[in-house]
């Protein structure tokens, strides 16, 4: 199965409440790689890459975890980078 890219953006109260390191860890569970980080607008922005299955899985965990916190999320498809070799949190 092949690998694809999707950048995420979550809106809400979501920043302050550890979404962060939540979805590191999420995201390490599902083996994906990429990055999660707080947005100056209050958002949090996520990159995750691997096999879309893992994908929707880790997008629905995070949201069952903070279903009380997320108002909406903003899902797209992208390209790839093989610079992600694991997946962080950055600042």
């Amino acid at each position: 199965m092949s690998q694809i890219a999707k950048h995420i953006i979550f809106v809400g109260r979501v920043q302050g409440v550890g979404f962060r390191f939540t979805a590191y860890d999420i995201a390490n569970r599902h083996q994906l790689t990429g990055f999660v980080r707080n947005v100056p607008d209050g958002t949090v922005e996520m990159l995750v890459q691997g096999h879309p299955q893992d994908i929707d899985d880790c997008v629905e965990d995070i949201k069952n975890d903070f279903a009380g916190y997320i108002r909406e999320t903003k899902i797209e498809e992208t390209s790839t980078n093989p610079k992600y070799v694991d997946f962080r949190i950055t600042f």
